[in-house]
Formats: C-alpha cells, structure tokens, sequence
C-alpha cells in the first residue's frame, strides 16, 4: 500500500512538473482555417516540402501526407500535371531557422465550411518560449511566398456564398496603351482615381463617404472590361466580379460581400442593366434572383454601406438604368465607350503593324523606314475606306482586333469591307 500510494504522488507530481514545464518552457500559435494566414502557412509548408525532396538542406519531418495537383493550362491546348505532396492531418515537425517547432494539423469532420463544404481545421504550432519571436517572422515569410506568384499580375475574386474566393489562377497584367480609347476617356478616368486615392483625409474631414462609383456605358466590344482590368493592373489592385442574379444572393448578402471586399480592390458590376429584367431574374429552371432594387441600392449608399470602396458598372443601354441607380454618390464618374472612330482604328492599326512600338522600359524600337512608310500609307488607306462608310451600322474595336487577328496588315485593309458585312448580318438576325 505504501509503494502504490508513494507511485500515486510519483505520478501526480511528474504529471504536474510536466504541465508546469510545459506552461513556462512552450508558447503555441492556432490558425483556424478560417484565418486569412491559414491557405499562406499550408502553402509555405508545400514549398517547404518540395525544398527538402529536391535536398536543399531544409528540414521538414512529415510521415502523413496529403496530395495537391495543380494544372498548367498552356495556350496550345495542352497541360502540364504536378503533384505535390503536402503534410496532412497529424503532426510534423520542422525546423526554422535553427529551431524546432511542432505543427499539428487538425480536421474536425463534424464541423463543416457552410459555403465550401469542406471540414473545419486548425493548425497549432507549438516552439519553445525563447523562440516565440520566430512566429512574425514565419508568418510573414508564408504571405510572402504564397504571393509571390500575384506579383505582376491581376487577382480575379467571385462571390462564394457570403465570401470572396480566388478565381482561377491571376492574369498578366495588361498594357493600359493596349486599350485604345477616344482621345483623353482613358486620361480622365485615371487622373479623377487617382485624384480620390489621395484625398482620404479630405473626405473624413467633410463628413462624406469615402467611396468611388464609375459608370462605363456603350455597345458591346467598346473595351469597358478591358478597361478595367488594364486599370486595375496599373495600379495594382485586385478585381471582386460579382454578378447580382447569382443563386442563392440576398439582399444581406450583397451588403456583407461589398463590406469585406478585398483590400485594394475594384469591385465590378458587369451588365447591371439586366440585373433586374425578367430574362435574368427568372432562369430556365425558375429560380428567381432574390436581390431587390432597393437592396442594391442601400448596399451601394445606404446607411450600413462601406466605405473605402470602389465600383465599377458597365452597361450596353444607359437608358434602361433608374435615375435612383445613377445618381452622385452612387456613380460618380460616367463615361461612353462608343463604336471605333478612324483615330481608334488608326491607333489600334498602327499598335498591330506599327512603325514604332514601345517596349516594357518605353524605349522606342524603330523598324526600318521603308516599312514605317508602307505600314503609314495603309494605315491612311485603311482610315479613307472607313470615312468613306461613314454613317453606316459601326464597328465595335472588338470586331476590329479580331479582324487584325486573322490578317496581316495588307490583308486587312483589302478585306475590311467583310467587316461591315458581317455586323449587317448580326444587326439583321432576330
């Protein structure tokens, strides 16, 4: 009795040295997944994975894993198929700068992701308490990698549910010059964001919502969501599309998604004239969009709307759009992106054919100058056929771009009058 009740404390005690030891010697860090450094770390610890495969002298000690394939879709057709071999739910260990570090990936399967399906988890990382300064620093560095591949390039987010979710992989930025627009749209546009971005302080001090409405309005193909993306990619925010006849969109939900966009983000109202018609609302299968008027518009500039936030609208009939829609404070700036002029199609000739390009550093790359005088003289060829049309059913700088797609700078002023038949035909067709 005596050893047993002697082993009983032995026990206790070690428990409770233990715990104690355990209290003042480890410091743990929890990531839920619904953390935004959650996807970082999982993806700092994918590039750490493939690192110690390829042995580069990183340590990271995983014997439960799990499997990410990744697709590259090239512009060919074909694709290139990775597999990366990731740690799964359990524990591993790695090292990070000369200290040891457990990491615990957990998955609850009774608790799920409403919006995606997928099972609540966390992620604890347990070091010892000299090392707790390390933390920032991991973190820091996971964000950094994880986006480095968005440098340079443009981030599409969609609503996903009541969450913003990463569309696809990003797209090159575009050129801004690569939109040709009439003469100073593209300047005006420019010059009043950036005139906004700057003046934060001003609005607080007037009392006025910081926020910015754009209105782009004209024929399909004028280039109004070209625009936007070569915009956003100059300035290097991200891009939030967010249809309004969505399944499963409500009034709440609408307000939530342009209340926690993205940072430094444009959120894009495409075709918000047919919102609200009866084509769109009522689909195939008779679902009917549950988004009110009145809902969007309290959303854009109601009482519970956001601030620090900047929307872009496009729209092929400005004349179906309520007055209460297009008002200041909702839209604020309002641009036409009409049918190509010859100064548009002149431009867009030249940027195709021209005579002097502009590279990344804009340093001019001169092409001889018998060709610079060939490529002129169609250019002036191309621009009498045009006036000599005038008055006639327009043609969109989409239907021009393809049309220079498919032709060499000869061929395509010699067949532009297929151009012109073409759009006969699609104004003819019910």
């Amino acid at each position: 009795m005596g050893v047993g009740a002697g082993l009983t404390v032995l026990r206790r005690g070690t428990i409770g040295l233990a715990g104690l030891a355990r209290r003042r010697l480890l410091i743990s860090l929890e990531i839920p997944s619904k953390d935004r450094a959650y996807p970082w770390f999982l993806e700092w610890m994918s590039i750490q994975s493939k690192m110690r495969q390829q042995s580069q002298g990183l340590s990271l000690r995983s014997h439960q894993l799990s499997v990410e394939t990744s697709v590259k879709q090239h512009d060919n057709g074909g694709s290139d198929v990775q597999f990366s071999l990731v740690p799964g739910p359990g524990t591993h260990y790695l090292q990070y700068k000369g200290a040891w570090m457990q990491v615990v990936r957990e998955r609850d399967s009774k608790m799920l992701d409403l919006n995606s399906g997928t099972p609540w988890e966390t992620i604890t990382l347990t070091a010892l308490s000299r090392d707790r300064y390390l933390f920032p620093h991991l973190l820091a560095e996971a964000r950094e990698a994880a986006t480095s591949g968005q440098e340079g390039k443009v981030v599409i987010y969609t609503a996903w549910g009541a969450e913003w979710k990463q569309f696809g992989q990003p797209r090159r930025k575009r050129d801004i010059r690569s939109v040709v627009l009439e003469d100073g749209i593209s300047k005006r546009i420019e010059e009043d964001l950036m005139h906004f971005l700057t003046r934060s302080k001003w609005y607080s001090e007037r009392g006025i919502p910081y926020r910015r409405g754009y209105l782009l309005h004209g024929p399909p193909g004028s280039g109004k969501t070209s625009f936007i993306q070569a915009l956003a990619g100059k300035l290097a925010y991200s891009i939030c599309v967010l249809n309004l006849s969505q399944r499963g969109l409500m009034d709440d939900k609408l307000n939530h998604l342009l209340m926690n966009a993205p940072e430094r983000s444009f959120i894009l109202l495409e075709d918000v004239d047919a919102a609200f018609s009866k084509r769109v609302q009522t689909s195939e299968d008779g679902y009917q969009s549950s988004v009110t008027f009145s809902g969007l518009l309290n959303a854009l500039d109601g009482v519970a709307s956001s601030e620090e936030r900047i929307i872009f609208m496009t729209t092929n009939h400005l004349d179906r759009l309520d007055a209460a829609l297009i008002r200041p404070g909702r839209v604020d700036m309002m641009e036409c992106l009409g049918d190509a002029s010859t100064e548009q199609a002149k431009t867009l000739f030249l940027r195709f054919y021209g005579s002097i390009e502009e590279d990344e550093s804009s340093q001019p790359k001169h092409h001889p100058v018998s060709q610079s005088q060939e490529i002129g003289a169609l250019a002036d060829e191309l621009i009498q056929k045009l006036q000599a049309r005038r008055g006639e059913s327009g043609l969109s700088m989409a239907s021009l771009q393809g049309h220079f797609i498919r032709h060499s700078a000869k061929s395509a002023v010699a067949n532009i009058e297929e151009l012109f038949t073409s759009v006969s035909v699609r104004n003819e067709s019910p």
